[in-house]
């Protein structure tokens, strides 16, 4: 089935008024692909300026974070009602720099993935493996058991685009090869598929993450089970518009 090709822009901990303006701008003055759903995460500071100066209609700001909980004395944490109320209908979950750094395991992960779904908002999935994990030939086990933990508190998942992002990927330069990206985009599907059934699974947009830039976007073209990508450091760039411009 038809699946809305999805670009996700992650800023990550980068940006300034000036930066997000010329990135914000740059969109505005591009001819997007009306078949080509856009969205960008700059960091919280600025998610404001970004809803508030993107003119585009496929274009939509997210967040990289948001809590478990509405409200509360939770020192730095960002809430879902918050981020409502700027405009942000995204937010990015998961990743493996918040896995990671911030030591968010798979439950607590699945415990914001529901509350951000139960209380309107949309939700980009991060999974992935180490290069310790791909090395020793358990990447499927690694995202089934990431996946697994939000299907056990989630069965309805129309408001979730999964990214696969490899974390050996990320920053370094190295890529998945359209054709690994593929077999594991394959693979994801077909478990979600005895999951939360063959139906949800075919509409559910899985992207891949990993050193995607303007070049290398193009060759995914072909492959059925990459739906988009979740673009890192080119999404701070000119080239993020040929990235959402790969499919067409």
């Amino acid at each position: 089935m038809a699946r809305t090709f999805f670009v996700g822009g992650n800023f990550k901990m980068n940006g300034s008024k000036k930066s997000i303006h010329e990135i914000v701008e740059r969109l505005n003055n591009t001819k997007l692909p009306e078949n080509v759903e856009v969205v960008i995460a700059p960091p919280a500071p600025y998610l404001q300026q970004a809803v508030t100066e993107n003119k585009q209609k496929t274009v939509y700001v997210s967040a990289q974070n948001s809590f478990d909980k509405a409200s509360g004395a939770y020192t730095g944490e960002v809430s879902v009602e918050a981020l409502k109320d700027l405009g942000v209908p995204y937010v990015i979950l998961g990743h493996s720099e918040r896995r990671t750094i911030n030591k968010e395991d798979d439950a607590f992960i699945a415990s914001k993935t529901k509350f951000a779904l139960d209380q309107g908002l949309k939700v980009i999935l991060c999974i992935g493996e180490t290069l310790e994990e791909k090395q020793a030939n358990i990447t499927l086990d690694v995202v089934k058991r990431q996946l697994q933990a939000v299907v056990d508190v989630v069965s309805d998942w129309t408001n979730i685009v999964v990214a696969y992002e490899p974390v050996w990927a990320i920053g370094t330069g190295l890529a998945a090869t359209p054709s690994d990206a593929q077999d594991v985009h394959k693979q994801i599907r077909d478990f979600l598929a005895t999951v939360i059934g063959k139906d949800q699974a075919e509409k559910a947009r899985i992207l891949y993450g990993g050193s995607v830039n303007g070049k290398n976007a193009v060759e995914f073209r072909d492959k059925a089970d990459v739906d988009g990508f979740l673009v890192g450091g080119a999404s701070l760039k000119p080239e993020f518009v040929d990235i959402i411009n790969s499919r067409n």
